[in-house]
């Protein structure tokens, strides 16, 4: 690379930077985000607990309730329960997917129980980042009514409190009133090939 390129990307760069710069000084507020994983792609669950993790390593109080996932071993139980659990609560509420348990009362009593320990955790204003995991599949399903789910969140989250909400097929009424909403695209995915999943990539 010529001396002259090496100048013209310099320059080019200090442009950007000086850009980046003046829209970053406009961003100064703080507060806690509603956060949505959706979509068809693995992930969702994965990231929020990512960002639960790094929640953690900065020393803020969190909790977790799965609203589906009760029936299955997962590795995040596992480290949050035997690491973390002095930061961390963690509430698994569900007992499978519906296909599972084949019984939708039972389905919907657990899910509203659920939701009512999401609402104690979320009004506890010590905790900086509660994650709803899979509730959309029990929004999906008209286990708890979206309308309560998105009136407690406007209402009653405390100010500074992150809460994650994940799951496919999020409702629109929950999108909207999210600040920040990602979608999981599925691509590829090796079930399709006859290969189950797998400790430590799914669960």
């Amino acid at each position: 690379m010529s001396e002259e390129d090496l100048d013209r990307h310099a320059s080019k760069m200090a442009k950007k930077k000086a850009a980046r710069d003046k829209i970053m000084s406009t961003k100064t507020e703080e507060k806690g985000l509603i956060i949505v994983h959706t979509g068809k792609g693995k992930g969702k669950s994965s990231a929020a607990f990512g960002m639960l993790f790094r929640a953690i390593a900065h020393g803020f109080p969190c909790a977790v309730v799965q609203f589906i996932k009760g029936a299955m071993h997962t590795g995040e139980r596992d480290l949050v329960e035997k690491h973390f659990g002095d930061l961390c609560q963690f509430y698994t509420m569900g007992e499978g997917f519906t296909w599972e348990t084949q019984d939708k009362a039972r389905d919907m009593e657990m899910a509203q129980a659920a939701w009512e320990k999401a609402k104690e955790l979320i009004r506890d204003d010590r905790n900086r980042m509660v994650l709803l995991d899979e509730i959309n599949i029990a929004l999906r399903y008209d286990y708890i009514p979206i309308g309560d789910v998105v009136a407690f969140l406007q209402a009653e989250k405390p100010e500074m409190t992150h809460v994650v909400l994940t799951g496919r097929n999020a409702k629109d009424e929950l999108i909207e009133a999210a600040d920040l909403v990602t979608e999981m695209e599925l691509i590829k995915h090796p079930f399709r090939s006859g290969i189950k999943a797998q400790a430590g990539v799914e669960f």
